[in-house]
């Protein structure tokens, strides 16, 4: 009974912090297609799900901005400048956990592994010694008690600490001190959401998780660091700030030879790009909505998710393995994955939780990377010589409805349009199983 009272008065916290918190700022400035309008915005709904004009206002402990669909915006979304934010939205999946709590015959709804491992066309039965890390801020206390039961219920094998398959470190790279708790400020969630999808495209991978003791770029770029000492091959990073000229002596962090580093492009749609998923060195990864298409050879669909942050960079120079020609400089995303209706398990947000998100993709990616073996010697380079082995998606777009059409805010192009062959908010295509990688 104890238990289920707990349980009950988490999906109850977690439906009371899901409170309307105003819009932000949306950053002024020049991007391709014209100008972003600067200053404030409503707090309204845009397509997709998201409530995510810009950097919001910080909300108090209790909240979280609500959106669509009954998704909510967890307060690591909000950040100030400085500060990284986390990409995602959650809904807590309460009929589910509520059935799990009464000893009722329930399963977690959204895409499993075995449907993303089959949408990609992974090897099932691949083994991997790679190690893909995962830069996060602040200590997660239940996090490897929190993969143990996504593996279990989707029949994935074991990683623990015991085993040496999972661990967890502070941004020195130490197990003890702790970070601060990152419990209920959503980059718990996060943390939580990252080793899963690493779990989904690499069970044998092994698993390290590097916490900062805060959210500023310092900080997590000394987890990078900690990161690639400790033998990580990939690195995986669902956060990112605006790209500005202030953040660009950190971008050394990020920028690590014979090691694979992985960006989230955000979830704000075609604007200013993420830092640091703008760094020519990092693999930006964008967003896709994916669904089965029966009758076809592949068996699945997708189209660029509205939220797929994409932009074209003033700050970096255009890569030369990059050929786009309406963007002068370095042109995010590189690739993409699937970003919606993913399910995790997390007690704080009351046990089973659907995401939607860049941050999906990010790891799942950094994921395949480790699967492919090749995370110390592929990059981002070897993606764009190897641009026939992804599935190319040519629909949809991340034109936000802040009155602009994809027209309107990008001359209709593939800077926010997904197009056959490159488009920013899907790069080159999605895993065609690893032979891109």
């Amino acid at each position: 009974m104890k238990q289920r009272s707990r349980m009950r008065n988490a999906v109850l916290t977690a439906a009371i912090a899901a409170a309307l918190v105003p819009g932000g700022l949306v950053p002024g400035g020049l991007v391709p297609g014209g100008l972003v309008p600067g200053g404030l915005v409503p707090g309204g709904l845009v397509p997709g799900g998201l409530e995510m004009a810009g950097i919001a206002s910080a909300a108090p402990p209790a909240q979280a901005a609500r959106s669509a669909h009954g998704f909510s915006r967890p307060r690591c979304a909000e950040a100030s400048p400085g500060h990284m934010r986390c990409f995602l939205l959650y809904r807590p999946q309460v009929a589910v956990d509520q059935a799990m709590v009464a000893g009722l015959s329930a399963k977690p709804h959204g895409w499993t592994p075995a449907q993303l491992r089959s949408a990609y066309k992974l090897p099932t039965r691949a083994t991997s010694d790679q190690t893909v890390a995962i830069s996060i801020p602040f200590h997660t206390p239940d996090l490897a008690s929190f993969l143990a039961t996504y593996r279990r219920q989707f029949g994935l094998p074991p990683c623990t600490v015991a085993s040496g398959c999972f661990q967890q470190v502070n941004q020195q790279g130490n197990a003890t001190p702790a970070e601060p708790s990152a419990t209920g400020t959503g980059w718990d969630l996060e943390a939580t959401l990252d080793v899963s999808m690493v779990s989904v495209a690499c069970p044998a991978c092994k698993i390290l998780v590097v916490e900062a003791k805060n959210t500023t770029i310092a900080s997590l770029g000394v987890t990078e660091v900690t990161a690639a000492r400790l033998g990580a091959q990939a690195i995986s990073n669902s956060y990112g700030t605006f790209e500005i000229a202030g953040v660009r002596p950190f971008e050394k962090d990020w920028d690590l030879r014979d090691h694979t580093v992985v960006a989230a492009s955000g979830d704000n749609g075609f604007a200013t790009p993420q830092f640091p998923a703008d760094i020519a060195s990092v693999t930006a990864v964008g967003g896709t909505k994916l669904a089965r298409a029966a009758g076809t050879r592949r068996g699945w669909t997708e189209t660029a998710w509205i939220g797929s942050g994409s932009g074209c960079s003033t700050l970096i120079a255009k890569p030369a393995w990059q050929h786009d020609t309406k963007c002068k400089g370095r042109t995010v995303a590189d690739i993409s994955a699937v970003a919606t209706n993913v399910p995790i398990f997390e007690t704080t947000y009351g046990g089973w939780v659907s995401v939607n998100g860049t941050s999906i993709a990010a790891p799942l990616v950094a994921g395949i990377y480790g699967l492919a073996g090749n995370g110390a010697n592929v990059g981002h380079v070897g993606l764009y010589r190897h641009g026939r082995s992804f599935f190319d998606v040519t629909k949809g777009n991340n034109a936000f409805s802040n009155g602009f059409s994809p027209s309107q805010d990008c001359g209709n192009n593939y800077i926010c349009v997904a197009k056959k062959g490159y488009d920013a908010p899907t790069g080159l295509g999605t895993p065609d199983g690893i032979s891109g990688f």
